[in-house]
């Protein structure tokens, strides 16, 4: 596959052009914004074994009304909550010890992919209406899981690409919005599309930001962040337009409760919902990404809002690197 190069100040980066595909006779100029990520992945992953020249064909030729057959793509990224990532974690330290005792050396045994860990779902309110109300809720918190928070400080020292983020930092989605997600992730000097898996049905908030992502159950997370390929269909893709701009009073919440309403009655299910149209421009990030976390109520597996400048201004005003 070609790989063409672009220079962002004074750093050169290699990416897989999908232009290369059109000079060999495919229209990916018409594809919707998630096929082409989907598609780069894959030139970029191919090997021949895992991730095929057939599943490259079933994206490069995906059929608006009929997209048919499984593609395997490996995803760049993990998030984690805390009721269902902590038993990945301990699944990989169970598997060091099988490798100690088969002879090998545990470290060996390392996500392969950054994850990050966020501990909010568990965190229990015992204190309220005072100024002293985090600080008691937190000592509690670590009091009662003395245990769990001792083999999460040694799991974040002892595996490489693993974060753990404490009680206290915020909510798994908000976090992974103002902080976590880069739209476009680095190995050296190649660049790429991240994509992301959670292990959170409401992952999809990200989608926000123009990231693709979705959550998934504990089997596919962990196989993500072993380096391993996933398997989905082909996805089928439905356009939303938006037009106009919100009234004067009118927040995020009623549109998405209204959009939620309109999608329920056209049927999504398990399919890629895209927002596009004159009206995207005219909502925030954050009202975009209010919008992406209900996908999951309105059935459709992401509902993706396009990288545009309001993205970028949102990157810059949340502190990400140029």
């Amino acid at each position: 596959m070609e790989v063409e190069k672009f220079t962002v100040g004074n750093k050169t980066y290699r990416f897989y052009s999908l232009k290369a595909l059109e000079r060999e006779g495919y229209d990916v100029a018409k594809l919707p914004y998630s096929i082409k990520v989907l598609l780069e992945n894959v030139m970029r992953n191919l090997d021949g074994r895992d991730i095929t020249k057939d599943h490259l064909e079933r994206l490069a030729r995906w059929n608006p009304k009929a997209p048919e057959g499984e593609i395997a793509i490996k995803i760049s990224r993990v998030l984690m909550q805390d009721y269902t990532g902590v038993p990945a974690v301990v699944d990989l330290a169970t598997m060091r010890d099988i490798a100690v005792k088969m002879g090998r050396d545990p470290s060996i045994i390392n996500p392969q992919v950054p994850v990050d860990l966020i501990i909010d779902h568990s965190v229990q309110i015992d204190f309220w209406a005072s100024p002293e109300a985090l600080r008691r809720n937190l000592e509690l918190e670590i009091q009662r899981n003395r245990e769990r928070y001792r083999f999460l400080k040694w799991a974040q020292q002892a595996f490489r690409n693993l974060t753990v983020f404490p009680p206290g930092t915020g909510i798994i989605h908000q976090v992974n919005l103002e902080h976590l997600a880069k739209v476009v992730m680095a190995d050296g000097d190649l660049a790429f599309f991240e994509t992301l898996v959670g292990m959170d049905s409401h992952t999809t908030m990200i989608n926000g930001l123009g990231v693709v992502g979705w959550g998934v159950g504990g089997v596919e997370a962990e196989a993500a962040m072993l380096g391993e390929p996933i398997t989905i269909r082909v996805p089928r893709v439905i356009g939303v337009h938006l037009y106009g701009e919100p009234r004067p009073g009118v927040t995020a919440t009623d549109i998405v409760l209204a959009v939620t309403e309109f999608l329920r009655r056209v049927n999504v299910v398990d399919a890629f919902v895209e927002f596009f149209g004159e009206g995207v421009k005219k909502l925030s990030v954050p009202d975009r990404a209010t919008i992406a976390n209900m996908a999951p109520e309105y059935g459709s597996t992401t509902g993706l809002f396009p990288v545009d400048e309001n993205t970028l201004s949102y990157l810059r005003a949340t502190g990400r690197p140029e």
